[in-house]
């Protein structure tokens, strides 16, 4: 399992207390991150392949991904109430994921269920 994981500023606590929760259902799953998401998450001790930061491409890093067949799953814990520069690049990642029919959770609630859920239909 390949799993693309993306928090925004205010999210990444609450993105790392989630990975950390999940650690033993994560324990064989290939964690790909946004750079400063990776760093957060690497600083926790989990393993993470830390790809640029979102706003210098990330985003774009993880749509070629998706688009490519090489993520099973995106979880990206979005800050809904703030302002980002990059949401072109966000509403551009939302889009692949539907087009390809990768499964994207932007919320701890979505990831929760798709972490302890079944593989992906398709």
């Amino acid at each position: 399992m390949r799993i693309a994981i993306i928090a925004h500023d205010g999210k990444k606590p609450e993105m790392v207390a989630f990975l950390l929760k999940n650690k033993d259902k994560l324990k064989d799953v290939e964690l790909f991150a946004t750079g400063t998401t990776g760093g957060h998450v690497a600083n926790a001790g989990l393993k993470v392949t830390k790809l640029l930061s979102g706003p210098i491409g990330g985003d774009a890093q993880i749509a070629a991904m998706a688009a490519t067949n090489e993520l099973d799953m995106v979880i990206f814990f979005r800050d809904p109430l703030g302002k980002h520069p990059h949401e072109p690049d966000v509403q551009m990642l939302m889009r692949i994921c539907d087009v390809h029919n990768i499964p994207m959770a932007t919320n701890p609630a979505t990831a929760e269920l798709m972490i302890n859920g079944s593989s992906p239909i398709g």
